[in-house]
This record gives C-alpha cells, structure tokens and sequence, in this order.
C-alpha cells in the first residue's frame, strides 16, 4: 500500500481563469450528445492545472487514508437556476459550472457510467430532497440515509461516486459522511477480519434494481465479499441496510466492523463550489438529516459514477450506459 499524508481537501479557488476557459471549450448542452461531450471533456482535462492532476492520478492508483478528496473553491454558476424537483433533467438543459467540474474531473478519473435501471439510464444525476421518498433513496432529507457502499451488489460497482454541490441546504446542517476501511481496519481483530475476509455474504439490492423481477423479489440475489483482496490493505463492500448475513457468525462480525466504521466516520458538508471523490471500493458513506423548505433553494447535489478501464472486466466508454449483473 502507498498512500501520502497529503490533506484530502484541495483548494482550487486560484485556478478559476482556467477553469472557466476550459469549461468554455465543452459543448453548451451536454445531454444531446453525450459521448462528444466526455470527449471534449477529456481533451480540456488534459490542461487542468498539474498540481491537480498529479492530486487526481495519485488519489485514483494508490487511494489515501481517508478515503475521499475534496475539491474547495471552483467557480459556481453565476445564475443558479431553482433546485429541480423532478428527474432526469432535460436534454436541452444548459450545462451548469458543476456539471463541468464533475466531467473534467472524471475525466482524469476514468469513464462516467450511468446505470440502466437507475434514474432513467442517465449519466448526470440530480441529488434533491423530495416528499415521500424511500428512506434508502439519495432523494430523502429528513432521516439518516444509512451508509452504503455504492452499488456493491452489481458487478458493474463504480470505483468512484463524485458528488458536486451547486446548492447547500439552508441551515448547512446536511453532511456526507465517509468511513475508510484503511481507518476502520486498525481497530478489527483478526478473528472478525479472517470470518469477513473473501467470504460471500448474502445482500439485497436497491429497490431502483429489484424493480418487478419476480427472482429478485424471492431473497437476497446477490453475494458480497464484505473484505476483499490484500488481508492488510482490503477493499470494503459494506451495506447496512442491505447486507443480509444468514449466521450468527457473520452477524457478530459485521457488528464488529460497524463499530470500527463508526469509529472513523469523518463529517464532510457540502458547499457550493465543493466537489467531493468517494473511493467506493475502500469506503462507505452516509448522509445526516436536514430540513428542506420545498421554496426552489433546497440542497441540489449533481452526482456521477466513475469506473477505472483498468479495474473493469471488458471494456467501455465514457457514457456508457450498463445493465444490473448481481454480484
């Protein structure tokens, strides 16, 4: 493992002039052609400032500590329109400063997937409070969404969630909480690492997968190995609500890796002009609650998924669109 002790917050609020010529360079209206779009996205990445990158490219071969990057001080859109209330956007939707950042960033990264049975298929996710959601939803806001590492049931898991906010809540009491492995491991004994180590646990999957299929409705469809890979560096696969252990064995070790999660856990709240990386094969993360006022200036997040060519099976491209495999 090669990690530095670099701070994961990074402070880019001198390089607006840049950012703002490279953000010129990228079609206007993203959603009509989303594949030209990435394109010209990864042309600009290439001219982002070389601290950043070299930030970007460490943090994506050898991860950190924390689990996580923050990206302080982009430039925000200068005319923010009202916080959406539906999904998915509209195709000719104009492109927003931080839809920009999220494409030039993951651009370095890897590939922007979206996921077929997830927000229509669409690339660019929306992260809004709305009446009524499910409590597992990224669209509740007044209950705890629970910590979850995204996607581990599928086989197509992101190796990074990206979430850029454009509009905090109004009391900026929402914040997005990240527990490392790298962290939470020093504090495990060997017994429960060794029970949870490359052993397939049964795990439910969200409602936006199980959908109407009948054979995901029967039980658990998936299998995920909680700890993975290197005994001393492991990658986590981690749901609280979703896990489904069938032994009291596997139940007092999940347990145990709870606690040391919770242990680690560090706040992050989202500003405007904040862009956060969420490592999510060594992490989990969660949300707090907070009080939306339905006024058109509630917490409007914007959300991308980022798979590394090198850690895929088969290939893709940059706007790929894949289907649900459970794990």
């Amino acid at each position: 493992m090669t990690t530095t002790a670099e701070s994961p917050v990074i402070d880019c609020s001198e390089h607006h002039d840049l950012l703002n010529e490279l953000r010129a360079t990228l079609p206007s209206v993203p959603r009509r052609d989303l594949k030209a779009y990435f394109a010209a996205a990864l042309e600009a990445s290439k001219r982002l400032p070389a601290d950043l990158v070299r930030r970007l490219t460490d943090f994506r071969d050898n991860g950190n500590e924390d689990g996580y990057l923050l990206l302080r001080g982009l430039p925000r859109e200068a005319d923010l329109p009202e916080t959406p209330n539906s999904t998915p956007a509209p195709v000719d939707r104009p492109l927003l400063a931080s839809e920009a950042w999220l494409a030039l960033v993951g651009r370095v990264l890897g590939l922007p997937t979206g996921y077929h049975e997830l927000r229509f298929g669409t690339v660019y996710h929306d992260i809004y409070p709305s009446p009524g959601a499910h409590y597992l939803s990224s669209e509740t806001s007044e209950t705890l969404l629970e910590f979850h590492t995204e996607m581990t049931y599928h086989q197509h898991q992101p190796q990074y969630v990206m979430l850029a906010c454009s509009r905090s809540d109004h009391e900026n009491k929402a914040a997005t909480l990240v527990a490392s492995i790298r962290r939470a491991i020093q504090l495990i004994d060997e017994k429960t690492k060794s029970r949870l180590m490359d052993r397939p646990i049964p795990c439910n999957v969200d409602v936006s997968f199980r959908g109407d299929d009948p054979e995901l409705k029967k039980g658990p469809p998936a299998r995920v190995c909680v700890l993975s890979g290197d005994p001393e560096d492991p990658m986590l696969g981690y749901d609280r609500e979703l896990l489904a252990p069938d032994n009291a064995e596997d139940e007092q070790a999940l347990s145990v890796l709870s606690k040391a999660l919770d242990e680690v856990t560090k706040p992050v709240k989202l500003s405007p002009g904040d862009l956060l990386i969420v490592d999510n094969y060594r992490t989990t993360h969660a949300r707090t609650p907070f009080k939306p006022r339905w006024d058109g200036r509630d917490r409007w997040l914007h959300r991308m998924y980022i798979r590394v060519p090198e850690r895929m099976s088969g290939t893709g491209e940059a706007g790929d669109v894949v289907k649900f495999v459970p794990r």
